[in-house]
């Protein structure tokens, strides 16, 4: 079985971050999103991926290559314009197999995908969309099921209190070929608003499967922040690169050196070839992007830099997030999300 990741996006609401960045791109603990789920699917039994691109494509292609390097086949499905959920998978229908997953690529998880497999063998219909269950349901696609799993109606957006439940698609589908002979060839399509209406009113069959374990949509800024401080409280279970030292929630990689009178104030993460300087404060809840550079004296605290990013002596930083090769200091900032040198946005 062949699993398809839609990355085409750019994701806007997390701008000045992904503004040249494919949003799968982003970096999560230090390691590109994609790369992260690429693994987690492998470590599901996943080992052929169709990978759907559009802007920035070659970011993901030279990361990822042809898969040789993590024991995996990737091909790349290439739009030449957005062609919606359904659209880049109809684009990327010559590259799947008869039964197939799709994963909106953005979306970060950790499933047990074993279960809704069994689940879809067992039902026989044209299509499983996996769900998630989430306290407010109006910014997400809501579900109306009958009592084995039969989805009756697919409302997107719906006012809390319009929604019949509180179970919504978590962007992970599993799908029979059969499913896109509805899907016109071409053009953008839907597939909450236009294919799976059509498969539920033709009887084809689709159902939907709760999912346990970790998910979350990081489409914002703020949710971008919870995920890392998730995932350094170990409430999100993806793998850290470094060593933690003695059990303490400070992670280190390789090759850190840490100045005189440093102080760590777990949780911290700190990326390979990273440079601290004399008596700075790292932490709590701080993540240090690779190969970056901290000045003496510099107090970090509750922010998130990307690979290659130089602080400058005295610094203090609060709630940023940088993007990569950023250099800033001496300031004060909080709340700070930039991209690149000198473009700061704050709240």
């Amino acid at each position: 079985m062949k699993a398809l990741f839609l990355a085409g996006g750019l994701g806007t609401r997390l701008r000045p971050l992904t503004e040249h960045l494919p949003k799968p791109m982003a970096l999560v603990g230090n390691r590109p999103w994609l790369e992260h789920l690429l693994l987690h699917y492998k470590d599901q039994g996943v080992n052929e991926f169709v990978i759907a691109v559009k802007h920035y494509r070659e970011l993901i292609e030279s990361h990822l290559g042809d898969g040789s390097k993590y024991g995996v086949r990737i091909d790349y499905a290439v739009e030449k314009e957005l062609l919606g959920t359904a659209g880049a998978i109809k684009n990327a229908e010559h590259l799947l197999s008869d039964r197939f997953i799709v994963v909106n690529a953005d979306i970060i998880h950790q499933v047990d995908l074993r279960s809704a497999l069994r689940f879809h063998e067992n039902h026989g219909g044209a299509a499983t969309i996996c769900l998630t269950e989430v306290d407010d349901p109006s910014h997400y696609g809501v579900v109306e099921q009958t009592d084995n799993g039969r989805i009756v109606r697919f409302i997107e957006k719906p006012k809390k209190e319009e929604a019949p439940s509180n179970r919504v698609n978590a962007g992970i589908y599993i799908m029979e070929r059969r499913a896109l002979e509805l899907v016109p060839s071409g053009r953008a399509v839907s597939i909450e608003k236009e294919t799976f209406p059509l498969l539920i009113d033709n009887g084809s069959g689709v159902y939907g499967h709760p999912i346990g374990g970790y998910w979350m949509d990081m489409g914002t800024k703020e949710r971008y922040r919870q995920l890392h401080w998730d995932l350094l409280d170990r409430r999100f279970p993806v793998k850290i690169e470094g060593k933690d030292m003695e059990g303490k929630g400070i992670w280190l990689g390789d090759n850190v050196r840490v100045g005189q009178g440093v102080l760590f104030v777990p949780p911290v993460m700190i990326g390979d070839d990273v440079t601290i300087g004399d008596r700075a404060i790292i932490g709590p809840y701080a993540v240090v992007g690779k190969a970056s550079r901290i000045g003496n004296q510099v107090r970090l605290a509750n922010s998130i830099l990307w690979d290659r990013c130089k602080v400058r002596a005295g610094a203090q930083l609060n709630d940023c997030i940088f993007g990569s090769g950023m250099q800033v200091g001496p300031h004060i900032l909080h709340e700070a999300v930039c991209n690149r040198n000198l473009e700061v946005q704050r709240r």
